[in-house]
C-alpha cells in the first residue's frame, strides 16, 4: 500500500444492511507512515445493476445505475504520518431495488472512497458492499390472501384403440409466503380411464428473467415432492406441505433488467399433465385477520394490470366437481419422496439462528415480519446479517430446505410459466380463487 499503512472504510455500528430512504454514514480511516500530499479525498455512493448472456461473466452487456452520489471530505493538502479518520454520510434514496446476486447478474451497492495525489504519485483506492432492503409487502398485492386454484383435463389414448380423460387440479392456500412459512398443498386426480397413471410431483421452481436482447430465463427446482400414482378409474387426493426456505423476494421492484418470479408446478406422469400455480415471497406475512385494512399500492409496487380484469371463480362444472372431494372411490396418495425430509423421513427445521430482523425499519402495528423468518435473502439459500465486523460476502449456502442449483427431475414447461400478474390479468386463466 505504499505510504499507506490502513486505508479503510467502517459503517457506523458495523451495520451492512439498509432500508430505502434511510442514511448511510461511517468513516475513512487511514494510517500514514509518512507524509502524503493530496490533491482531493472523495467518497463516493454507488448503486447499479448489470447482467450479462453468460454465467459468471465479468463483463455486462447491459447495465442500469440507480445513484451516484459524490462527497468531497478533504481538499488539497498534505496527510502528516499517524492515523485520520474522516466522517461521511449519504441519503439513500427510496426507490433502489433490494439487492441481488445471481449468476447471470446482480444489483450492487458501495461506497468506495480515493485519494486523488500529485502527478506521478499514485492513487489509493478503497471499497466497501452493503446491502439494501426494499421490503416487499405481500398485503399490498392484490388477491394476495386468497387460495390459488389452477385444473387442466386431459384426453389419451392407451392399448392403441382405448382413450381415457383425466383431470389434474392443485390449490395452494394462499398466493405469496415469506421465508420460514409453509405452503400447504392439496391435489386432486380424476383417472377416468383404465389405466393406472405414473407419479405425480410437486415443485417449487425460481425464475429469474435477465433481459438482456435475447432474455436469459434461469430455472431452478427449489424444493420437490413426489407422490404415488392413481389407480384406474379412481378418485384421488394428495394433500403436502412445502417449506420456504430463504430465497429473495419476488419482482425486485426497481430493476427494469432483473426479474424474480416463483410457482408452483405439479405435473402428473404417464399421461403427461402440467398445472402452475405462480406464488409471491415476500419480507411482510399476509395478514388473515378478517378486520386487515388493505394499504394503499405504491407506484413502484406491484399494481394490477392496465386491463384491470379481476380473477374470476372457476367455471361452475369445475367447482361442483371439485366439491364433491372426498366423496365415494376416493383415496389418499402417499408420499414417496420429500427433498425436505432427511433420510429418516423427518422434516427438516429451519435453524433459529438462519433469521435476523431489519434493524431500523418502521412498520405500523400487525404488518411486523414474523420473528422466525429471515427478511432479507440476496441470492438463493444465502442470508446476509445486518451488523458485522469487517467486509461481507454473501455466498450461497448448502441449504437442506433447498435442492443443489444442478438438481432437475422435473420437465419444465415448454414455454415459461406466466407470472402472478399475467395470470391474475388473463380472462382465460385457471389462477382462481374458489369462493
Amino acid at each position: 500500500m505504499g505510504k499507506l499503512q490502513e486505508f479503510d472504510i467502517t459503517f457506523t455500528n458495523n451495520k451492512v444492511v439498509y432500508g430505502p430512504g434511510e442514511s448511510i454514514s461511517g468513516n475513512v480511516k487511514i494510517r500514514t507512515g509518512h507524509s502524503l500530499q493530496y490533491k482531493a479525498i472523495k467518497v463516493y455512493c454507488q448503486g447499479s445493476c448489470g447482467i450479462s448472456t453468460k454465467m459468471n461473466e465479468a463483463t455486462w452487456a447491459l447495465e442500469e445505475q440507480y445513484f451516484n452520489s459524490t462527497l468531497s471530505i478533504a481538499d488539497k493538502g498534505t496527510l502528516v504520518a499517524g492515523e485520520h479518520s474522516f466522517p461521511f454520510q449519504f441519503l439513500l434514496p427510496v426507490a433502489a431495488p433490494t439487492s441481488f446476486e445471481g449468476p447471470f447478474g446482480k444489483i450492487t451497492y458501495r461506497v468506495r472512497v480515493a485519494i486523488d495525489t500529485p502527478r506521478f504519485s499514485k492513487d489509493y483506492k478503497a471499497q466497501k458492499a452493503f446491502y439494501l432492503l426494499n421490503l416487499l409487502n405481500l398485503n399490498e398485492v392484490p388477491e394476495i390472501e386468497h387460495p390459488s386454484y389452477a385444473v387442466t383435463t386431459k384426453k389419451f389414448s392407451y392399448l392403441l384403440v382405448k382413450t381415457g380423460t383425466l383431470m389434474l387440479k392443485a390449490r395452494s392456500d394462499l398466493r405469496g409466503y415469506i421465508p420460514g412459512q409453509v405452503i400447504k398443498l392439496a391435489t386432486e386426480i380424476h383417472n377416468k380411464s383404465g389405466k393406472d397413471t405414473g407419479y405425480v410431483l410437486a415443485s417449487l421452481i425460481q425464475k429469474v428473467t435477465y433481459k438482456t436482447k435475447r432474455p436469459v430465463v434461469d430455472l431452478r427446482t427449489i424444493a420437490e415432492v413426489e407422490g404415488a400414482g392413481v389407480k384406474a378409474g379412481k378418485h384421488a387426493e394428495w394433500r403436502e406441505q412445502i417449506i420456504v426456505p430463504p430465497l429473495p423476494q419476488s419482482a425486485l421492484a426497481g430493476c427494469s433488467l432483473i426479474h424474480i418470479d416463483y410457482f408452483i408446478q405439479v405435473s402428473l406422469k404417464s399421461p403427461d399433465a402440467v398445472v402452475t400455480l405462480p406464488i409471491y415471497i415476500g419480507n411482510i406475512a399476509v395478514n388473515l385477520s378478517p378486520s386487515r385494512p388493505m394499504p394503499p399500492t405504491p407506484d413502484h409496487r406491484i399494481a394490477p394490470s392496465a386491463a384491470g380484469v379481476t380473477p374470476s371463480a372457476p367455471p361452475v362444472e369445475e367447482l361442483e366437481e371439485g366439491m364433491c372431494a372426498g366423496g365415494v372411490g376416493s383415496e389418499e396418495l402417499p408420499t414417496k419422496s420429500h427433498s425436505q425430509q432427511d433420510p429418516s423421513g423427518q422434516p427438516v427445521t429451519m435453524s433459529p439462528s438462519a433469521f435476523s430482523q431489519a434493524p431500523g425499519v418502521a412498520l405500523p402495528p400487525g404488518l411486523r415480519p414474523d420473528a422466525s423468518a429471515p427478511l432479507f435473502c440476496v441470492s438463493t439459500g444465502a442470508t446476509i446479517p445486518f451488523f458485522t465486523e469487517g467486509n461481507v460476502t454473501p455466498i450461497p449456502t448448502s441449504c437442506s430446505l433447498i435442492l443443489p442449483p444442478e438438481y432437475s427431475s422435473c420437465d419444465y414447461p415448454h414455454e415459461p410459466p406466466p407470472t402472478y400478474e399475467e395470470s391474475c390479468s388473463s380472462a382465460n386463466s385457471t389462477f382462481n380463487s374458489i369462493q
